[in-house]
């Protein structure tokens, strides 16, 4: 009887072991997450959300810093599905380009989450959810904001507004559909122009550069920027007063992210809005994890709730935030 109890155990076993991310009670759950990088306050609070959820959730992260390259990501997600992780999640650097190893992960039968930015492929089964913002909906929002401001209503009402976009890096998710959601909203403005747009690829220092390149060749012509995040937005800061203007007077801003510093800069008077992008997904990765390996359905779109803070609002909802 003994026997054939062990060789009943040992088939439950193996038969378990076949199933894609079945995990047996005394594991833990081993989730493989690759990051885009640390190229901001969003960012950085996005992986510390992460972090501290796994452990919270008693699942073992393995955690990867891509450094802002596709190259790096790829050789981490190849890594785990070697390692037969039984999750994997990443947040792509780019959109494109993902096909081959997303198939790799397949065929090992282990599930992919889309956290933050979104992937375009061909074949949409080789990811099981997507996990983030809707980034084309803050562009529309920053757009709204602006067209409703007091002071740039004004401005309409006696001409053009010249407007200047930082954008985020060049293929990214968030940069193609910040971009569009902007513009989606500006098309029934005629009198709103982008007549400067460049990639600062979402770092302080690149807005900061750009920025000083945009009011060389346009000057005081300059009456808003529109910022794919808040630290490209702080480093434009910096490059309109040392050129010798007002931030949040002489340039009207808008940005992405809502995280502390462009609270800061809103409270100084240097910032107009910032559109919230909640870096915060940590809790509700860690649940869509656990529910994926239980077998559960779980959806295809998961959007976050998020607000938009204009500079009026920062004094008050500053001790409120928490990235």
């Amino acid at each position: 009887m003994k026997s054939v109890t062990f060789k009943v155990a040992s088939a439950v076993l193996v038969f378990l072991a076949l199933i894609p991310g079945a995990v047996l009670a005394k594991d833990s759950i081993v989730l493989g997450f690759s990051q885009v990088g640390a190229e901001s306050e969003w960012r950085t609070a996005n992986t510390q959300s992460i972090k501290e959820a796994a452990t919270q959730e008693g699942i073992t992260l393995k955690f990867s810093d891509a450094q802002q390259k596709q190259e790096n990501q790829i050789k981490a997600i190849r890594s785990f599905i070697a390692q037969r992780v039984n999750v994997i999640a990443f947040s792509p650097v780019v959109e494109t380009g993902w096909e081959p190893v997303l198939r790799e992960a397949k065929a090992a039968r282990i599930p992919v989450i889309l956290t933050d930015r979104a992937v375009s492929v061909k074949d949409e089964s080789l990811w099981l959810s997507f996990l983030g913002s809707d980034f084309v909906e803050e562009g529309r929002r920053a757009a709204k904001w602006l067209v409703g401001y007091a002071p740039i209503q004004e401005l309409a009402a006696k001409g053009e507004v010249n407007i200047v976009e930082l954008q985020g890096t060049v293929g990214s998710a968030p940069a193609i559909d910040r971009k569009k959601g902007f513009e989606e909203v500006l098309k029934d403005q005629p009198k709103f122009k982008i007549i400067r747009s460049q990639t600062g690829d979402f770092t302080r220092a690149k807005g900061k550069e750009v920025m000083e390149a945009f009011l060389k060749a346009e000057g005081k012509k300059i009456n808003v920027l529109y910022a794919h995040n808040d630290d490209m937005a702080i480093g434009a800061i910096q490059a309109i007063e040392e050129a010798g203007l007002k931030p949040g007077k002489d340039v009207i801003i808008v940005s992405i992210d809502a995280v502390k510093g462009a609270f800061e800069a809103m409270i100084a008077g240097k910032l107009n809005c910032t559109v919230e992008c909640n870096p915060q997904l940590g809790p509700q990765l860690m649940r869509l994890v656990k529910d994926v390996v239980a077998g559960k359905q779980v959806p295809r779109r998961i959007v976050t709730q998020e607000s938009v803070f204009p500079q009026e609002s920062a004094a008050r909802e500053f001790p409120n935030r928490k990235y």
